[in-house]
Formats: C-alpha cells, sequence, structure tokens
C-alpha cells in the first residue's frame, strides 16, 4: 500500500506496547502491506511473548523463556520493525502527534495504536511495601517466583482469581511438598467471572488438591518477623506464617501516561467497534481497550490472551484503512490441575447457569441462559461442548435448560439446526 506523505515522506506507524496486542498488530501492519516506518516501543526489556504460561509450565521449567516469545530474535530486523525496548510511554500530545518517551525524544507518528496492558492491583495495607511480597504479571516477576519456589516450604497466596488460583495449582502440581494457603475475600474462587455456582466447585477442587483455600476472608496486612519470617495478617486478625507471598487481586489498565492527553478514559481507553479512540489516528487494543462491542450492545474491556492478539489484528487492519466491526464470541481458558478450563462468550450476574455432566469427575460443562438464549459458556475437558456453544451464541439460537442439560443431546447438531446463518 502507498504508505508515502506529501512530499515523499514515509508515513509513521508507533505502536506502544511491546506484548502480545503489540506484537500481532506490528505482524499484521507489515503483513497487511504497510511499508512506512514502523516503531514498537516496549518497557519490558523482553521482545514481545505470551503471558498465560508464567502462571503454569514456566513455574516448573517446562515451558523455557525462548518458547515464550511470539517471533524469534531476527523477525524484527527482517521486518523493518524498529524494536525500542527498556522505553516507557510517558505522554501523548495528540495536537502535535508526538508520543513523549521515557528517554526524552518526542516520537511523531501518522498513526498510534495504544496497547499498554495492565499492570497489577497493589494492596493498601500495612506492610504492603515490602520488597519480598511478589506480584506475577511480567517475566521478571515469574523468573523471581520460580526461583523462591525452588526452596521455600509455606506459600500464602492472595486472590483466588484466575492468577492466583493458577499460581496454587502450578505449585501444588509442580511442588506437591510446598504448603499452599489461599486467601479469598469473596464467598468463592473465581467468583467475578464464572459466579458463585462454578466457582464453589473450583473451591472444592482446590481443597481436593491440598489447598487450604480460606474463603471470606480478606488481608489486613503483611509483617517480617525477627527471625525472617513472613507474616499474612488477616482482617480478623489471624496470623498466617510462611516464606513466600504472593499476591493476585486483578489488574487495573495502564492509562496514567494519557491523563493529560485528552483522549476518552473511562475503564480504560474508550474506544469504538474499530478500535478508534477519540482522537485522530490513535487506536487501542488488548487490555488497556474498553471497546464497543457491537453484538453485545455495550463497552467491553477483557484481560485475556486470546483478545489480546485477536484485537491487535484488528486494530491494525483498522490503522490500514481495512478496519471490521470488531465483534467476537470471546474466549479463554485456564490450566488447574488436571482440568482444562475453556470459556466462550459473556455472562451477567443474573443469568441462569445449566449444569451438564458429572460435576464430580474430570468432564462436565456449565452453561448461563439468559432469556432462552445462550449468552456464555464453560467447559471442562470438554472442547466439543466449547465448539457448539461458541456457534449457538453466535447465531443466538434458543435453547432450553433441558436440550443443554442432557447429554444425548447432540449440541453441534442443534447450532446446525439454525441454518448456515453465519458466524461472526
Amino acid at each position: 500500500m502507498t504508505t508515502d506523505r506529501p512530499g515523499g515522506r514515509k508515513r509513521t506507524f508507533v505502536v506502544v506496547g511491546a506484548n502480545v496486542a503489540g506484537g500481532r498488530a506490528a505482524e499484521a501492519l507489515r503483513a497487511g502491506g504497510f511499508e512506512g516506518r514502523l516503531i514498537l516501543i516496549g518497557a519490558e526489556p523482553e521482545r514481545p511473548y505470551e503471558r498465560p504460561p508464567l502462571s503454569k509450565g514456566y513455574l516448573s521449567g517446562q515451558t523455557t523463556d525462548e518458547k515464550l516469545f511470539l517471533r524469534p530474535a531476527d523477525y524484527y530486523a527482517e521486518q523493518a520493525i524498529e524494536l525500542r525496548l527498556e522505553t516507557r510511554a510517558t505522554g501523548l500530545d495528540a495536537e502535535t502527534r508526538v508520543v513523549e518517551l521515557s528517554d526524552g525524544e518526542r516520537l511523531g507518528y501518522d498513526a498510534l495504536l495504544i496497547a499498554t496492558g495492565a499492570y497489577p492491583r497493589k494492596l493498601a495495607v500495612r506492610g504492603a511495601d515490602l520488597d519480598e511480597i511478589l506480584y506475577l504479571r511480567d517475566l521478571r516477576d515469574a523468573r523471581a517466583l520460580r526461583e523462591q519456589l525452588a526452596t521455600c516450604q509455606r506459600v500464602v497466596v492472595v486472590g483466588a482469581g484466575f492468577i492466583g488460583a493458577e499460581i496454587a495449582a502450578s505449585v501444588r502440581t509442580y511442588y506437591p511438598v510446598r504448603e499452599v494457603v489461599m486467601l479469598e475475600a469473596l464467598p468463592v474462587p473465581l467468583e467475578r467471572a464464572l459466579g458463585s455456582l462454578v466457582g464453589g466447585l473450583y473451591a472444592e477442587v482446590h481443597r481436593a488438591h491440598g489447598v487450604d483455600l480460606r474463603t471470606g476472608e480478606g488481608v489486613g496486612g503483611f509483617a517480617r518477623t525477627s527471625d525472617g519470617e513472613y507474616q499474612v495478617i488477616t482482617a480478623c486478625g489471624t496470623r498466617i506464617g510462611c516464606d513466600l507471598i504472593v499476591v493476585g487481586v486483578g489488574v487495573a489498565p495502564e492509562v496514567g501516561w494519557l491523563e493529560r492527553s485528552g483522549i476518552e478514559l473511562r475503564n480504560g481507553v474508550v474506544v469504538d467497534e474499530l478500535c478508534r479512540t477519540s482522537l485522530p489516528d490513535v487506536y487501542a487494543a488488548g487490555d488497556v481497550a474498553n471497546w464497543w462491542h457491537p453484538r453485545l450492545g455495550h463497552h467491553l474491556r477483557v484481560e485475556h490472551f486470546d483478545n489480546a492478539q485477536h484485537q491487535g489484528v484488528a486494530a491494525a487492519r483498522s490503522m490500514l484503512g481495512q478496519g471490521q466491526p470488531y465483534a467476537p464470541v470471546n474466549y479463554f481458558w485456564s490450566d488447574q490441575y488436571d482440568l482444562s478450563l475453556q470459556y466462550v462468550g459473556h455472562a451477567s450476574g443474573d443469568d441462569e447457569v445449566i449444569l451438564r455432566g458429572d460435576v464430580g469427575s474430570v468432564s462436565w460443562s456449565a452453561f448461563y441462559v439468559r432469556d432462552g438464549v445462550l449468552k456464555a459458556a464453560l467447559a471442562v475437558n470438554r472442547f466439543r461442548d466449547v465448539s457448539a456453544a461458541r456457534q449457538l451464541i453466535a447465531r443466538a439460537i434458543p435453547v432450553s435448560p433441558e436440550q443443554l442439560r442432557d447429554e444425548d443431546v447432540d449440541l453441534k447438531a442443534l447450532a446446525r439446526s439454525a441454518g448456515s446463518l453465519p458466524i461472526t
């Protein structure tokens, strides 16, 4: 495609965020024919890599650093993608079309993609500033956690969302002699994402694998004793001794550098279905983007790998003038013990939950239904149910609780009964 500006100057596209969303966007820009100057800025010292293994196989050493990276080291030079690593964006001047960088450079752009992701939320309690408390977000964090797991005896995991639950499961799987205490302020783990019924089932799973799961238990502070032991002090005053503390209480979109730019911020960077922000020629994708989902009819911010890589590509196409509305059936997965959880769609708290299969086994599904239509589905070690549910959700095919519950009902055939309607 033509990339020259008037006067012969090649256009400059800047991607802020050398992560999955930013990395896939840079790849898609080159694959889509962009021949201008392409700059990929990343705060970390590593080129773009996948984060999901950090709480799973990477902790055991089964996944090496090299397996994490999206592309070989020489790919970026071959594609003329300028990698600016260990560099942060500190400001955006939309009027002059300049990104301000931590090294003092003011980098001009013709189009800009914001893919700065999210950062771990910190607990605002006494002792939370102890250097030894670990948060797992990036490769450096994972290296530190893996190193300490090699020698520790008792681990306290604060937070039973996906990060906390996966860390607890990985420790019990790969380091079975380690004691694990997991604290969760809510009544069950994973409640915000999966609801109380499914969260309760996962509580039973963790306890069956030896995790001392304490729900309805917040954290009041942290301390270090004179003999070097760490203590987690619960909200009710109980002191839990340990030699490793890992906190996973959610993340927040990385938007601090944009606060004076004039861009619309609301639970991240607000974008439309084409990933366009409120500023001209500025786009956003990945964990930082709060985008208008045409199918759902509201804004949505998703913090999962699958969305990051696909939305990065969608944003790149919009930057090239080839954009189409981004309206996926959302998907994510989580591996905990011998359970491979896959989830499609988007549920809300008032959905009816229908179970299929024996929840005491390692193969079952949960369907989230509203007004006779499937909105989301979770399948444990059941890929076939996920595949069928994706089609049912995309086509908004009416279903009954009896059909979903009955394992003799072929869900794929039910999806096909809608004819040849496209899955968008």
